[in-house]
């Protein structure tokens, strides 16, 4: 069986500054949501003391982090009304979103945001309006009202083809009204998007990796679904499944972009085990951890 990494896969700098800023802090820290969307990262930093609340009223240390997601200046206000100290851990690029979507409303355009509604990302972007509409499909574009100008901006993690499309959409729409589009898809996302289509294309199972929450995660599987038929979503390599690679004889390997490199790893030696030993049943292909863990170590030396 030959293993196929894509181009570009993996966590992005905005996720690792955020996991080193979280980890480097001095002091008891505690990050308000889920700093990234992945429960190994989650697990990795309460291990680390790192602790992680839903809600301003359950903190209980001095200092609260941002998530990388960002929040809204409302929310940032909150916290700070509360005399806590804020250490912001927002990506750079969900700040380029964020002065975006003020920019169009500074010139006069309706805000109307690409992504999911509930999403803390999008959360962020819009506490702050005074006046918005969030968009994902068709559908909720059908459903907007006319305005003189719209300001199409996007959650960082959407395919920009779909954002090029709902915005296009919005023209058909509304010929007498001026569209303005700013790309605010992150890079990762786009690298991560357009190499998962070209290692779907070569693979006849695809293994995409990341958070069982996780935007962009969800993502790359619906990219690598157009073009392959076999794709799996796992968030460890305990997840994998022999019987999914049966008589495969090219598997792909693509991650989100929070999915640490040693998950990557793990996945990876795990599927090196069916190729030596294809015909084993699940006991016998999975290895206790720590066997694991050392069968890792040596293939990394």
């Amino acid at each position: 069986m030959n293993i196929l990494r894509a181009s570009h896969l993996g966590m992005c700098f905005g996720v690792r500054d955020a996991i080193a800023l979280a980890l480097d802090h001095p002091g008891p820290v505690t990050v308000l949501g889920d700093l990234v969307h992945n429960e190994t990262v989650l697990d990795d930093l309460r291990s680390h003391g790192v602790r992680i609340a839903q809600q301003i009223d359950a903190v209980a240390t001095p200092s609260v982090m941002i998530t990388a997601h960002g929040a809204s200046q409302r929310a940032i206000a909150r916290v700070r009304e509360r005399g806590l100290k804020v250490l912001e851990a927002t990506c750079p690029l969900v700040h380029f979103a964020h002065r975006a979507v003020s920019k169009l409303v500074q010139d006069g355009f309706h805000p109307v945001i690409v992504g999911k509604r509930d999403h803390v990302e999008v959360r962020g972007i819009t506490e702050d309006l005074a006046e918005f509409d969030v968009v994902l499909t068709e559908e909720d574009v059908a459903r907007l009202a006319e305005r003189p100008r719209f300001g199409v901006a996007a959650q960082t993690t959407q395919p920009i083809d779909h954002v090029r499309k709902l915005a296009a959409l919005i023209s058909k729409r509304f010929p007498r009204s001026e569209v303005r589009v700013v790309d605010t898809v992150c890079r990762p996302t786009k690298q991560r998007q357009t190499a998962a289509l070209e290692l779907s294309l070569r693979s006849e199972v695809v293994v995409v990796i990341g958070g069982a929450n996780s935007n962009n995660t969800r993502e790359l599987v619906a990219a690598c679904a157009k073009y392959c038929s076999r794709v799996h979503h796992v968030q460890t390599a305990g997840d994998l499944r022999p019987e999914w690679f049966a008589a495969a004889e090219t598997v792909g390997i693509t991650a989100g972009t929070s999915t640490p490199d040693e998950v990557i790893d793990r996945v990876e030696m795990r599927l090196r085990e069916f190729a030596v030993r294809p015909n084993a049943t699940p006991a016998e292909t999975f290895r206790t951890q720590e066997e694991h863990e050392h069968a890792l170590a040596v293939h990394a030396h």
